[in-house]
């Protein structure tokens, strides 16, 4: 099972409206189980570098079946996964990209959101993914 355009559609808009609630601009990605870009937004003034980065994100998310929130711990110095984020064509280690499920809990995609802090993307994301 994949997200659906509808449902895309749905989790951009709500990732729109928390973007606005904060103050800020971003771009917002939607993949699919496969990865596939299936919606993407770019709010009015946001920073077109943060485009791939919100691809990214998603995708990063999606590979590894959790938030990318999670894995920022695991790339540091020393740690098991670090410099992980060369592989696959460059990944997105830092907050912002989060996985989307369906009502079964079933993962069927992923959010990734870029365009200003890290902790404002990940809040982003989250306001998204919780719109399903």
């Amino acid at each position: 099972m994949n997200v659906t355009l509808e449902q895309a559609q749905q989790i951009i808009k709500a990732a729109q409206a928390k973007a606005a609630e904060i103050n800020t601009k971003m771009n917002i990605a939607i993949v699919d189980t496969g990865s596939n870009l299936v919606a993407f937004a770019r709010m009015d003034g946001a920073w077109l570098g943060s485009a791939d980065i919100a691809q990214k994100k998603a995708k990063t998310a999606n590979w590894f079946n959790m938030d990318t929130k999670a894995l920022t711990p695991l790339v540091q110095p020393g740690q098991p996964l670090f410099n992980i984020e060369h592989s696959n064509g460059g990944l997105i280690t830092f907050p912002g990209g989060v996985i989307l499920k369906s009502s079964s809990g079933e993962i069927i995609g992923a959010i990734g959101v870029s365009g200003s802090t890290v902790d404002d993307d990940h809040t982003v994301a989250t306001a998204g993914a919780e719109a399903l």
